[in-house]
């Protein structure tokens, strides 16, 4: 996943830094509230019933969206673009990591680290001497 933002219009919410809709910014906050709600983690199965509900269209949440403040709605997305778009990109970025031998998901803070990484290599970048070769 490619993140593209811009320095003087950068928004207060990470999800719109991260996402490039609006729905895949609502599943995702819904997916992070959820966890949340059970102490941070999801196991497989839990994990699954929730992508089912979404693609059933029968996850019911309240969202902080214009005109919807305070209402319940029902949520509608894709099993498989729920994997595709919105868990799978998570877990590469080190936002969610999954536990092979436990099967659950957890919300992580590797993000974090991985974003202070990048951070780090543009400032070698910009303090590399012109015709210096960088190491691979």
């Amino acid at each position: 996943m490619v993140i593209l933002f811009d320095q003087f219009n950068l928004p207060d919410d990470i999800y719109e830094i991260i996402f490039a809709t609006k729905q895949q910014e609502i599943v995702a906050k819904v997916l992070i509230r959820t966890m949340k709600e059970h102490d941070g983690e999801l196991n497989k199965t839990e994990m699954s019933f929730f992508a089912t509900q979404l693609h059933e269209g029968k996850f019911e949440t309240e969202i902080n969206e214009p005109g919807y403040e305070g209402r319940k709605v029902k949520l509608a997305y894709n099993k498989r673009q729920f994997y595709d778009r919105i868990l799978t990109p998570m877990k590469s970025m080190g936002m969610i990591y999954y536990d092979l031998y436990k099967k659950i998901y957890k919300i992580s803070d590797k993000f974090t680290k991985e974003v202070n990484k990048i951070g780090i290599l543009w400032q070698r970048e910009v303090n590399n001497p012109l015709g210096a070769k960088l190491k691979k």
